[in-house]
C-alpha cells in the first residue's frame, strides 16, 4: 500500500513539474486563441516563440456549429486576443456570445477585400482559406494586432509576415500550375459540402473564366447538416451526367452519407461514379495550412486525371 501511495505522489509531482514548466515556457508570451486551425497556423508562424497560440475548434469538429465545451472557458479567459474567421462561419450561440463579450477580437475574414468574396444563396461564403492568395491577406492584420499587444516584437512580426506571404504566393502558384495541367474538360469537382468555391475559382477555372461556377457542385450547403433531399440529389446527378464526372470527393470532417447516396443513385442509373478513398480538407485540416492545401491539390489532380 505504501508503494502505491508513493507512486501516486510521484505521478502527481511529475505532472506538477510539467505544468510548472509549461507555465514558465509561456511566461511573457502573447496568449492568442484562434477559432480554427487555418488561422491558428498563420498566427503561430507569425508569432514564433513570442506567442502562445491555441485553437478553439480542434481536430475534425465542425466550426459552423461548434459550441463551447468544458475547458474552453479557461482558454478564452487567458487569451489576450482572439482571432476568428467571421463572415458567418462561427455561428454557434455560445461561440457568438463569447466573441461579442471578449475585450479584444479580430475577424480576419472581414479584413479581406469584400469585392473578392463570394455570395451563395444570399450568404457570404466564409471558406476564404481555400484560396491561398486571399488567405494571405489576413497575414498583415494579424501581425499588426500582435504588434499592438507586443510593441517590442513589431519588427519580428513584420519580418516573419513578409516571409510567410512570400511562401504563400509560391505555393499558390504551384497549386495553380498543378491543377491547370489537368485537362480543362476534367476540371470539375464534387465534394461533400460547399467549401470549395474559392478553390475552384482560384485553381480549377480557366484564367479569366467568368462563368466558372459550374465547375463545382456539392450536395450540402455552406454549413453541412447531413441532410440530402431528393431535389438536391437529382441536381447533383444531373450535374455529374452533364459534365461527365466520374469521381466525387468526401471531406475529412463531413459525414459521407450524402456522397454515398450520390454514388449509389448514379450506379443505379448506369453511371460510372466512384468515391475517392482519400478525403479532402475543407473545414478541418491536419499538418500546416499550406500542407493541407497541397494535399487537396495533389488528391484532386490525381483523381481527376484517372477518369
Amino acid at each position: 500500500m505504501n508503494k502505491v501511495i508513493a507512486l501516486v505522489f510521484l505521478f502527481l509531482a511529475v505532472i506538477s513539474c510539467r505544468v510548472q514548466r509549461d507555465m514558465e515556457k509561456d511566461e511573457g508570451k502573447v496568449k492568442v486563441l484562434s477559432t480554427i486551425a487555418q488561422i491558428g497556423d498563420i498566427v503561430s508562424q507569425i508569432g514564433g516563440d513570442r506567442v502562445s497560440s491555441g485553437v478553439l475548434v480542434q481536430r475534425e469538429l465542425n466550426p459552423h456549429t461548434y459550441e463551447l465545451v468544458k475547458g474552453d472557458g479557461e482558454k478564452i479567459a487567458s487569451a489576450e486576443v482572439i482571432f476568428y474567421n467571421g463572415l458567418g462561419l462561427e455561428h454557434g450561440a455560445s461561440v457568438c456570445a463569447m466573441l461579442a463579450s471578449h475585450k479584444n477580437v479580430l475577424a480576419v475574414g472581414e479584413q479581406i477585400n469584400s469585392s473578392a468574396l463570394l455570395q451563395k444563396e444570399g450568404q457570404t461564403d466564409p471558406h476564404i482559406w481555400m484560396d491561398i492568395s486571399l488567405w494571405s491577406e489576413i497575414v498583415d492584420p494579424i501581425a499588426v494586432k500582435l504588434s499592438e499587444i507586443d510593441p517590442d516584437g513589431k519588427i519580428f512580426y513584420q519580418q516573419r509576415a513578409e516571409l510567410i506571404k512570400k511562401k504563400m504566393v509560391e505555393v499558390h502558384g504551384e497549386i495553380f500550375r498543378e491543377l491547370q495541367a489537368v485537362s480543362s474538360e476534367k476540371r470539375y469537382l464534387v465534394t461533400s459540402h460547399d467549401a470549395f468555391h474559392y478553390f475552384t475559382r482560384a485553381y480549377l477555372a480557366e484564367p479569366l473564366e467568368i462563368l466558372w461556377d459550374h465547375r463545382f457542385a456539392a450536395p450540402e450547403g455552406l454549413a453541412p447538416d447531413g441532410q440530402l433531399n431528393p431535389v438536391d440529389l437529382q441536381k447533383i446527378i444531373d450535374h455529374l451526367r452533364l459534365y461527365n464526372i466520374h469521381v466525387v470527393f468526401p471531406e475529412s470532417n463531413v459525414s459521407r452519407d450524402s456522397i454515398r447516396k450520390i454514388a449509389s443513385a448514379a450506379h443505379q442509373l448506369g453511371m460510372q461514379v466512384r468515391i475517392c478513398r482519400e478525403p479532402l480538407y475543407g473545414d478541418a485540416m491536419q499538418g500546416t495550412y499550406l500542407e493541407a492545401m497541397e494535399h487537396n491539390a495533389r488528391i484532386i489532380a490525381k483523381h481527376l486525371e484517372e477518369r
